[in-house]
């Protein structure tokens, strides 16, 4: 690989970060104390948190699949480019074939 190519930066900031976590976690807290005082029976509310509950973790499942198919394409980009440079190096225009 060249000395110019450099390993990719994460476009996020940290105040995007606190951002995201700070509005799940408020997420989270609202509807875990909307289930709990909502005025049905105990199987409702318990129906309602197991749906949430699932709803969250299907969401960091999704997240981390669609951040892993991002790596595995970034990954490979870096490899097709490390290979074509290695080609352009090696390349000769002037050289005759057969020598």
């Amino acid at each position: 690989m060249s000395s110019d190519t450099k390993a990719p930066s994460s476009p996020t900031t940290g105040a995007f970060f606190a951002q995201a976590a700070l509005s799940f976690g408020i997420a989270l807290v609202a509807i875990t104390v909307g289930i709990a005082v909502l005025p049905v029976d105990p199987w409702v509310r318990a129906f309602l948190a197991i749906g949430a509950l699932y709803t969250v973790t299907s969401a960091f499942t999704l997240a981390k699949v669609i951040r892993d198919r991002q790596e595995d394409t970034a990954v490979a980009v870096r490899i097709d480019r490390a290979r074509m440079e290695k080609l352009m190096a090696e390349h000769d225009p002037f050289r005759t074939p057969g020598t």
